[in-house]
């Protein structure tokens, strides 16, 4: 039996961790921490979790019951913490962005954090079990990926070499619910009055997911900023509640055959627990994938052969944050990396 600490536990990463590892069989629940809620019961802050009986603690309450401990809280908090709970041998799943980026600079860039643990970048894991089973079953930091960077990696990857043949960058036209663009604050952007009704891009070449996306796919695969560029990334916000939908555009000079791209795409999602390619002629919706923590995959090109479209689809507060983090712990314990998750 895994004994678990949520450090954040009342956000929304933080209770979608509850709802899913109420039913998790390997897993014993010894602390759950709120700024906001301390001192409160879980089922009176959130009634639909009845099976949860303890009480709010704060967050920097002593983490020796547990062996390893989930992070949803803010990425100043975790760089503050982190080393911490490491010094105390307790394994971290952080789902911040604190971990994510090796680059310093660019972290400060795109966080407006100078990072105060940088000696623990390289020691990471970043928390994508497709390409990195083997680091994160090792690790005992594990970097939960961004939302956005998980539909648009795992819709890029699993091309391989051909992506060393693209002749520019791809374009990556992302669409979130409001739980994937802050929304846990009634700021300006995420507030009702401003999400109902309407749609628009925010964090135009300034989002913090870009660079994680363009680091990651110049690890995992041939593609050459320097022959094609960086990788353009838009997202935009949706007033619906959940869901990341990923239009992703590629270009190749010349023809790649419909039977290579298929190919390439069924064999990777053959192989993984929670991706699916879609037959030829679908492309996926948002509801595909709502309340689990699949990926739905689907391709289509035009006539040339030239133009491809890649579209994915996750629920970015499952397969984009907490079920993600529940699979990455399952392979930290040495279990099967689906138990719990659907």
């Amino acid at each position: 039996m895994v004994r678990i600490g949520i450090i954040g536990a009342a956000g929304l990463s933080g209770r979608e961790l509850l709802h899913w590892l109420k039913n998790h069989p390997q897993v014993k629940i010894e602390l759950l921490t709120s700024s906001k809620y301390q001192g409160r019961q879980v089922s009176e802050v959130f009634p639909e979790l009845t099976s949860y009986s303890q009480v709010f603690e704060p967050n920097e309450s002593d983490v020796s019951a547990c062996d390893l401990v989930f992070l949803a809280i803010p990425n100043q908090a975790s760089l503050e913490l982190v080393p911490k709970l490491l010094e105390q041998g307790v394994r971290v799943i952080d789902l911040s962005g604190a971990f994510r980026l090796g680059d310093t600079e660019v972290f400060s860039k795109f966080y407006q954090l100078t990072h105060t643990a940088p000696e623990l970048l390289d020691e990471a894991a970043f928390g994508l079990p497709e390409f990195y089973k083997d680091e994160i079953s090792n690790a005992r930091l594990v970097a939960n990926p961004g939302c956005y960077a998980t539909g648009a990696l795992l819709g890029i990857l699993p091309l391989g070499d051909l992506l060393a043949e693209l002749d520019r960058a791809p374009i990556i036209d992302a669409k979130s619910g409001v739980s994937g663009a802050g929304g846990r604050v009634e700021g300006d952007m995420t507030n009702y009055v401003s999400v109902n009704e309407n749609f628009k891009a925010y964090k135009v070449f300034a989002h913090q997911h870009q660079p994680e996306i363009q680091q990651y796919l110049t690890e995992l695969s041939p593609y050459s900023t320097k022959e094609s560029g960086d990788v353009i990334f838009t997202p935009h916000l949706l007033p619906v509640n959940r869901g990341i939908l990923s239009t992703i555009y590629l270009h190749f000079p010349e023809a790649i055959p419909v039977a290579e791209i298929r190919s390439r795409f069924s064999k990777f999602a053959a192989e993984q627990k929670f991706v699916h390619f879609m037959d030829e002629g679908n492309l996926p919706d948002l509801k595909v994938t709502l309340n689990s923590n699949r990926v739905m995959i689907g391709a289509e090109s035009d006539e040339s052969g030239q133009n491809w479209v890649i579209v994915t689809s996750l629920d970015n507060l499952v397969k984009g944050a907490s079920g993600q983090a529940i699979q990455n712990m399952n392979l930290m314990c040495g279990l099967d990396e689906s138990l719990g998750l659907l």
